[in-house]
Parts: C-alpha cells; structure tokens; sequence
C-alpha cells in the first residue's frame, strides 16, 4: 500500500473510530451502507445526465468510497492489492483490441 493510501485509509477509520461508528460496523451494515449510497449517487442521473448536480455527486462518491475503504480495512484486504488484483483479471476477461 502506498503511503498516500495508508494516509487516506488511516484518516477514514479514525474519523469513523472517533465517533465510536466502529462500534456498529459489520461487513454486512457497510456493504448495506455501499448500496445506499450508490442508490443516491445514482439518483443524481435519474433523469439524464444533464440534470445533476457536481457537488452532490462528489458527496455521493466519497460516500461510497469511504465506505468502502472502511469495509476493506474491516476485512484486512489491502485496496491497492485487491484492485490491481482485479485490474489483471479484467485485463484477461477483457483484453484490449489496440
């Protein structure tokens, strides 16, 4: 993991274990959490792409990845590692026609 993600992972959690919110973190809750930030995220293009709104999508999004990264913290997965895990796997799946 590079030092710039740890960074980033380290401040998640601590915000998240200073309100005591771990407290209440389970894979299953945060997955939950994912999907329904997802959902809002989603809801912004509801009705085409030209009716969103940038800050509320960037809300959104940092949603869905701060709990995402709380949930791969949980989890002990390493999110460099499981995403350039799965980057080779999509690159076998799905080769690149250039």
């Amino acid at each position: 993991m590079t030092d710039q993600i740890k960074a980033l992972v380290d401040t998640i959690i601590q915000f998240r274990d200073d309100r005591d919110w771990h407290l209440s973190d389970d894979p299953e809750k945060l997955a939950k959490s994912i999907v329904i930030e997802a959902a809002e995220l989603l809801e912004n293009f509801q009705w085409g792409e030209v009716s969103y709104d940038q800050e509320n999508v960037k809300e959104e999004l940092a949603d869905v990845l701060i709990y995402a990264i709380a949930m791969a913290h949980d989890l002990g997965l390493d999110i460099q590692t499981i995403i350039e895990e799965k980057l080779k796997k999509n690159e076998l799946k799905y080769p690149s026609k250039k």
